[in-house]
């Protein structure tokens, strides 16, 4: 299983800009973190950040020719008005999770609206650096569910 985690602008900042929100670990720290469950849990994984928003887009599009089977996505402030990056999720049809680090519905009111969201499957926020690998595992979750439930025989009375 394939499993792409998208980070947005400013995280690679990790570390060093308002480390009381966003913890003392850099994003190398968080991108060995990933790459260290991805190997515990048995699942591929690649880390994309881009402080630029048609990068982004451009990295979802190619999720839907890679064999991608998940996209884990913390898109930073892209979160609060990106209908362009909304609509790429909405093109992968493949399980989504939006992760952020702090939890934006207690912070400024203007954190509190994703319009990213709606197109992810799930929102996990406020658990740290720890929401990626929780958002890594639920993808796999899915997909197993997904794999048992394709492999099931269905009979029929007729």
């Amino acid at each position: 299983m394939n499993i792409l985690v998208i980070n947005g602008p400013n995280l690679n900042f990790l570390g060093i800009r308002e480390k009381s929100i966003y913890g003392t670990q850099s994003y190398n720290a968080l991108v060995t973190m990933i790459q260290n469950h991805a190997r515990d849990i048995a699942v591929t994984v690649e880390t994309y950040q881009s402080n630029h928003e048609g990068a982004i887009i451009d990295r979802l599009q190619q999720a839907y020719y890679d064999g991608t089977d998940g996209v884990v996505i913390n898109p930073g402030a892209f979160t609060h008005y990106s209908y362009a990056i909304h609509d790429a999720l909405r093109s992968v049809f493949v399980p989504k999770v939006e992760v952020h680090i702090s939890d934006i519905h207690s912070r400024e009111a203007w954190r509190a609206n994703s319009v990213t969201a709606p197109a992810c499957d799930l929102q996990i926020v406020g658990h740290g650096l720890d929401g990626y690998l929780e958002a890594m595992d639920w993808i796999k979750e899915q997909n197993a569910a997904k794999s048992a439930s394709n492999g099931r025989k269905i009979e029929s009375d007729s």
